[in-house]
């Protein structure tokens, strides 16, 4: 084992992990990861703590996005461009249309694990393991692909450092230039409502870099971006053997992302993953779905950020449209009558899934704009700070969610639904949610 490894975790439960059926097998990959070179590192972590603590204070917003499940099949340059590009355009956006600075946080390099709410799935009288995600097996519905293999952990790590590397040539070698946002607009978005009004304001960001540069500066933040990569927190066979003792400080980060997550079914306080998240010195998250108790999110907080460091911890809350507005603000309350620092997301996806007629799991755009609506309104009421927006997006042309200003129905399910598990909002959709949301927080600076 890494001398420089962390074995340091309470010996508790851990929910939604996957039964590999051999285990030297999965002994020796563990084992592998432990000497791999980290992905991240510490310092790139606490910078992003510092931007999410400026969050917190109200000062800025944060946009996480990307793929629900990444799969190794889509991990190539085009697929990564087109989501990074998509996060970038969203954040332009938000940026501009509001004044507002935005942390940008991709959903990827390590989005490779899935829970699941049952752990074998049936078609036509054959039963198979569900599948958890790349990391673990494969989509495809034969007992072969469906059998967890501890070796995709390694396949999972290979694949997050070459997403990690071309996002980072992307984001610091000129790609993320301000002079660039009209090149970000594809084709397929480009003649639509949507993307017509994107060039409006990415002429409008011309017409003043030109000015600037008329002053005589030609600042080098305009050229580059920071991102930071975020996942869950999930299969922790790959997660502890990715955490490294800092040199710096002889603390221990998760080397695996800059920003992970527990999500809702494995956030027991006294399970592995809720233990996991509150030894590493990464900023973390931890999902909040409608059954979220007070007592719960005040338990989270004092275990996951006893110290009130601002931008230590995220809660990121998936309650539904049609229940946000009443189930958040007595959570919000308490957190502040507590005296508790924390950072609220929304995440308006997780909770606004339905079935069609014809089988496809879909979100309607309406309804997901309705909660991040209702999230603002219940910041607003309590005067505190809405502090971001979590989204499972693409930035390919599409369709699995239903609705926006083209209208998409279930009849454009069909043949353009791609997703490995849950539906994404396409390029169209996540920019026009953008120019929503810049929307709601221009009128809360303005009030």
């Amino acid at each position: 084992m890494n001398p420089l490894s962390y074995s340091g975790w309470a010996d508790v439960p851990a929910a939604q992990q996957p039964e590999w059926p051999d285990m030297l097998l999965r002994d020796e990959a563990i084992l592998k990861l432990a000497k791999v070179p980290p992905l991240v590192f510490a310092g790139e972590c606490d910078t992003l703590t510092e931007r999410l603590a400026d969050v917190a204070e109200g000062k800025s917003f944060v946009l996480m996005g990307g793929d629900c499940a990444e799969t190794f099949v889509a991990n190539t340059a085009d697929s990564i461009k087109a989501r990074l590009q998509t996060v970038l355009q969203m954040a332009i956006v938000l940026t501009y249309g509001a004044s507002v600075p935005v942390v940008k946080v991709g959903r990827m390099a390590g989005q490779y694990f899935k829970p699941r709410s049952n752990a074998t799935e049936t078609r036509d009288g054959v039963t198979l393991p569900s599948y958890k995600g790349d990391g673990v097996n494969d989509l495809e519905f034969d007992l072969n692909a469906r059998t967890p293999n501890p070796m995709r952990l390694l396949d999972a790590y290979h694949a997050s450092c070459s997403t990690l590397n071309l996002v980072r040539a992307f984001t610091q070698g000129g790609f993320a230039d301000l002079r660039m946002v009209h090149s970000w607009n594809q084709s397929f978005v480009l003649d639509s409502t949507v993307g017509q009004h994107y060039e409006q304001v990415a002429r409008e960001i011309d017409r003043a870099l030109s000015f600037v540069s008329a002053t005589g500066r030609d600042p080098e933040e305009f050229r580059r971006t920071e991102f930071f990569a975020a996942h869950e927190a999930l299969v922790l066979d790959y997660e502890k053997p990715l955490v490294r003792i800092d040199s710096r400080t002889g603390l221990p980060y998760a080397v695996s992302g800059h920003f992970v997550w527990v999500g809702d079914r494995t956030r027991q306080l006294d399970g592995a993953h809720i233990d996991f998240a509150s030894k590493i010195q990464n900023p973390i998250g931890v999902k909040l779905g409608p059954s979220t108790k007070v007592e719960d999110v005040l338990a989270l907080a004092r275990k996951l950020n006893p110290q009130k460091i601002p931008g230590r911890l995220t809660f990121i809350t998936r309650m539904g449209h049609t229940k946000v507005r009443e189930v958040l603000p007595p959570l919000i309350d308490a957190i502040n009558k507590a005296g508790e620092v924390v950072l609220w997301c929304c995440d308006p996806m997780h909770g606004n899934t339905r079935e069609t007629s014809t089988g496809y799991k879909t979100r309607v755009y309406d309804e997901v704009f309705d909660e991040v609506k209702g999230f603002f309104e219940v910041h607003h009421k309590l005067g505190t700070h809405p502090g971001g927006l979590h989204i499972e997006l693409t930035g390919d042309d599409v369709v699995e969610c239903i609705g926006g200003v083209s209208g998409l129905n279930e009849a454009d399910l069909v043949g353009r639904y791609e997703t490995a598990c849950d539906p994404r909002l396409n390029r169209e959709q996540s920019l026009e949610l953008a120019f929503h949301v810049a929307e709601l927080l221009l009128k809360r600076t303005q009030s």
